[in-house]
Protein backbone atom coordinates (compact mmCIF):
# COMPACT_ATOMS: atom_id res chain seq x y z
CA UNK A 1 0.00 0.00 0.00
CA UNK A 2 1.53 3.37 -0.98
CA UNK A 3 2.26 5.98 1.66
CA UNK A 4 0.05 9.08 1.44
CA UNK A 5 2.04 12.20 0.62
CA UNK A 6 1.06 15.49 2.26
CA UNK A 7 1.98 18.84 0.80
CA UNK A 8 2.94 21.45 3.38
CA UNK A 9 -0.42 23.15 2.76
CA UNK A 10 -2.32 19.91 3.42
CA UNK A 11 -0.40 19.42 6.65
CA UNK A 12 -1.15 22.98 7.74
CA UNK A 13 -4.88 22.32 7.23
CA UNK A 14 -4.62 19.04 9.15
CA UNK A 15 -2.92 20.79 12.08
CA UNK A 16 -5.83 23.22 12.32
CA UNK A 17 -8.33 20.36 12.73
CA UNK A 18 -8.98 18.00 15.62
CA UNK A 19 -7.57 15.61 16.38
CA UNK A 20 -4.19 16.82 15.16
CA UNK A 21 -1.83 14.13 13.88
CA UNK A 22 1.40 13.19 15.61
CA UNK A 23 4.31 14.97 13.92
CA UNK A 24 7.22 12.53 13.92
CA UNK A 25 10.53 14.16 13.02
CA UNK A 26 13.17 11.60 12.01
CA UNK A 27 16.09 13.98 11.50
CA UNK A 28 19.15 14.18 13.73
CA UNK A 29 19.04 16.12 17.02
CA UNK A 30 21.20 18.98 15.70
CA UNK A 31 18.83 19.43 12.73
CA UNK A 32 15.80 19.37 15.02
CA UNK A 33 17.41 21.94 17.33
CA UNK A 34 17.96 24.28 14.37
CA UNK A 35 14.57 24.00 12.63
CA UNK A 36 11.34 22.21 13.55
CA UNK A 37 7.59 22.36 13.35
CA UNK A 38 6.21 23.25 16.76
CA UNK A 39 4.88 20.20 18.59
CA UNK A 40 6.97 17.66 16.66
CA UNK A 41 8.34 14.59 18.40
CA UNK A 42 11.96 13.74 17.58
CA UNK A 43 12.91 10.11 16.99
CA UNK A 44 15.94 9.99 14.67
CA UNK A 45 15.60 7.46 11.84
CA UNK A 46 18.35 5.23 13.32
CA UNK A 47 16.38 4.96 16.61
CA UNK A 48 12.93 4.14 15.24
CA UNK A 49 13.28 0.37 15.60
CA UNK A 50 14.19 0.68 19.30
CA UNK A 51 11.48 3.26 20.05
CA UNK A 52 8.38 1.82 18.32
CA UNK A 53 6.62 1.59 21.68
CA UNK A 54 6.52 5.42 21.80
CA UNK A 55 4.19 5.54 18.77
CA UNK A 56 0.47 4.83 18.82
CA UNK A 57 -0.70 2.62 15.92
CA UNK A 58 -4.20 4.14 16.24
CA UNK A 59 -3.09 7.72 15.61
CA UNK A 60 -2.37 9.50 12.33
CA UNK A 61 1.38 10.03 12.05
CA UNK A 62 2.95 12.60 9.73
CA UNK A 63 6.64 11.83 9.29
CA UNK A 64 9.03 14.73 8.66
CA UNK A 65 12.68 15.07 7.65
CA UNK A 66 14.74 17.64 5.74
CA UNK A 67 13.54 16.98 2.17
CA UNK A 68 11.22 13.96 2.45
CA UNK A 69 13.54 11.03 1.77
CA UNK A 70 14.35 9.82 5.30
CA UNK A 71 10.73 10.31 6.30
CA UNK A 72 9.63 8.13 3.38
CA UNK A 73 12.06 5.41 4.59
CA UNK A 74 10.62 5.74 8.10
CA UNK A 75 7.08 5.42 6.72
CA UNK A 76 7.98 2.18 4.92
CA UNK A 77 9.59 0.82 8.10
CA UNK A 78 6.58 1.74 10.23
CA UNK A 79 4.17 0.31 7.66
CA UNK A 80 6.11 -2.97 7.77
CA UNK A 81 5.61 -2.98 11.55
CA UNK A 82 1.83 -2.61 11.44
CA UNK A 83 1.31 1.16 11.27
CA UNK A 84 -1.23 2.15 8.64
CA UNK A 85 -2.14 5.78 9.37
CA UNK A 86 1.04 7.22 7.89
CA UNK A 87 1.68 10.39 5.92
CA UNK A 88 4.96 11.66 4.49
CA UNK A 89 5.58 15.42 4.33
CA UNK A 90 6.58 16.07 0.71
CA UNK A 91 9.69 18.21 0.54
CA UNK A 92 10.19 17.96 4.29
CA UNK A 93 10.86 20.82 6.68
CA UNK A 94 12.44 22.78 3.83
CA UNK A 95 9.16 22.84 1.88
CA UNK A 96 7.28 23.66 5.10
CA UNK A 97 9.52 26.70 5.61
CA UNK A 98 9.00 27.88 2.02
CA UNK A 99 5.25 27.32 1.85
CA UNK A 100 3.85 27.68 5.35
CA UNK A 101 6.21 29.13 7.97
CA UNK A 102 9.11 31.31 6.91
CA UNK A 103 10.08 31.56 10.58
CA UNK A 104 11.42 28.01 10.36
CA UNK A 105 15.06 28.38 9.27
CA UNK A 106 16.19 26.71 6.04
CA UNK A 107 19.47 24.85 5.79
Amino acid sequence: MPITQYTPQQLKQRLEAEPAPLLLDVREPHEFAYARIEGSQLIPLQQISQRLDELNTERDIVVICHHGMRSQQACFFLQHHGYSRLYNLQGGIDAWSLACDSGVPRY
